[in-house]
């Protein structure tokens, strides 16, 4: 038998991880230490939610939460564009460490400071690195066109396409191109022939997707995970939810996490 594959995907959650993150490493962690084998993200950068990457903080001094996030270069790259492509502001990130000694310690303004990156996808990979917190784990990026040429062909896929000057996630439907702008509202494109390495999931057709390319034997979800997906699609693979940890919507600040353990315990 080939060595255990444990699992967990999540689109990059805030240039600090959120706390949810946090208890699905822990919870891989945990079990590789029981069971052996390799523990693998699946890193969902080819989302296009900009909300997902907002960063709440805590104000030391007040008490109060503040939410920041990525500037972005156009409004049209906000809405649309997936996070591997989403460009940051030249001044964002000197801005954002001036502010961030309100919110965290020293060590962690100063690996923030440290990051070298331009899109927000890669932003939030190497800031977590820095940390510590994969340590031991491999990432596995939906937006890598080796791995969405190894998946399975999907029905109604998201497709990456040109649309004014910028690379966006349209969801095709029914022979078009569409880009949700809330409610019911759509701009609709023409549809046309794309290759496997602009095409990405949607939400229902997510688990299977990946299983197609990891080939896990386990699966770490979130609460929410476990009421929408499908798991008899994937019958080969055991399912457990991630641990339970408090404020799990709020930024993991607790670092840095020498060797991506520390905190475990916590749980």
């Amino acid at each position: 038998m080939s060595e255990p594959v444990i699992c967990f995907g999540q689109q990059p959650c805030g240039f600090f991880p959120k706390r949810f993150f946090f208890a699905k490493v822990a919870t891989a962690l945990r079990l590789r230490q029981t069971i052996g084998g390799r523990v693998v993200w699946f890193c969902h950068d080819s989302d296009h939610d900009h909300r997902e990457t907002t960063t709440p903080l805590v104000d030391l001094s007040t008490g109060r939460v503040k939410r920041l996030n990525f500037d972005h270069v156009s409004r049209l790259q906000k809405s649309y564009s997936p996070l591997y492509i989403k460009r940051i502001k030249d001044d964002w990130q000197e801005r954002t460490a001036r502010v961030l000694p309100r919110f965290v310690a020293p060590e962690l303004t100063d690996l923030f400071a440290s990051v070298r990156a331009r899109t927000v996808a890669d932003f939030c990979l190497d800031m977590y690195r820095r940390t510590g917190l994969l340590e031991g784990i491999d990432v596995v990026r939906s937006s890598d066109p080796e791995v969405r040429r190894r998946a399975i062909d999907i029905e109604e896929p998201y497709v990456d396409v040109e649309y004014e000057g910028e690379l966006v996630r349209a969801r095709r439907m029914g022979g078009r191109l569409r880009l949700h702008r809330g409610g019911g509202l759509f701009i609709d494109l023409p549809d046309r022939a794309t290759d496997k390495e602009r095409i990405s999931p949607g939400r229902d057709a997510r688990l299977r997707w990946m299983q197609s390319v990891v080939c896990c034997t386990h699966y770490v979800a979130g609460a929410s995970e476990m009421q929408y997906m499908n798991r008899a699609e994937t019958p080969e693979v055991a399912f457990l939810e991630r641990d339970a940890i408090d404020d799990p919507h709020g930024s993991f600040v607790e670092g840095p996490f020498p060797q991506g353990v520390a905190g475990l315990s916590d749980l």
